[in-house]
């Protein structure tokens, strides 16, 4: 039996972020300013079919989900790489409360952006603050950390956007800001889940210790008309 985290995407533009959908029934996907990422039940011949006919061919998609899609004719592969999904089971509370951190704003975004690029971790746009509860800490002007949220998904809320200022790691920053997002999530009544790349040892460490267990293998690719 699937689960409702093997297609994220999908699932939360269906339910708790289908504000954002600007797709059809068949196929779900986010303003490119949102988000990159599409969400589509069937990923079969036909469902992707129908993504040729229907879908904005000038866009580069970003696909996340359990189980690994052949493309057809029609879609090439410009990046693959596989990620762990991973579930908060146990939390571990690593609130630092010696830390100063902030609620960030629209008046935010382009230091976010700076970070964000220097950092990579994941698609970070001009509207992606719209997922909401961003928070970071400053060091004067400077914005050296920060985490968000993603993918909102009936029962689960994604923790995503984690990074560090590679001045300022080994400060425990990235884990004093899960904490204060996962407390949120967990008071909302939802379980915190997260992606991250199976190569990225420290971050998988990190999220070990915080309480969170790999839940499954996620096929990752970014695609696009040919």
């Amino acid at each position: 039996m699937s689960h409702i985290l093997d297609n994220p995407v999908w699932q939360a533009l269906h339910t708790r972020d289908s504000r954002f959908n600007i797709g059809i029934d068949l196929i779900k996907y986010f303003p490119e300013a949102v988000s990159p990422f599409i969400g589509m039940q069937d990923w079969s011949e036909k469902g992707q079919t129908t993504l040729l006919q229907h879908g904005d061919g000038k866009r580069k998609w970003w696909v996340m989900k359990k189980g690994e899609e052949k493309l057809i004719k029609g879609f090439k592969i410009n990046f693959t790489i596989p990620l762990y999904q991973m579930v908060c089971t146990s939390f571990k509370d690593h609130t630092n409360h010696e830390l100063t951190y902030r609620t960030l704003s629209v008046d935010d975004i382009p230091v976010m952006l700076d970070l964000t690029s220097r950092t990579k971790p994941g698609p970070f746009m001009d509207r992606t603050i719209e997922f909401g509860n961003y928070i970071g800490i400053f060091d004067g002007d400077n914005l050296v950390s920060m985490s968000g949220e993603r993918l909102h998904v009936e029962g689960f809320t994604e923790i995503s956007a984690v990074c560090t200022d590679p001045a300022y790691l080994g400060r425990g920053l990235a884990a004093h800001l899960m904490s204060v997002a996962a407390n949120t999530i967990i008071s909302e009544g939802n379980t915190p889940f997260l992606h991250v790349r199976f190569d990225n040892t420290a971050a998988i460490k990190l999220y070990e210790k915080l309480g969170f267990e790999k839940r499954a293998d996620v096929f990752f690719a970014i695609f696009e008309n040919i």
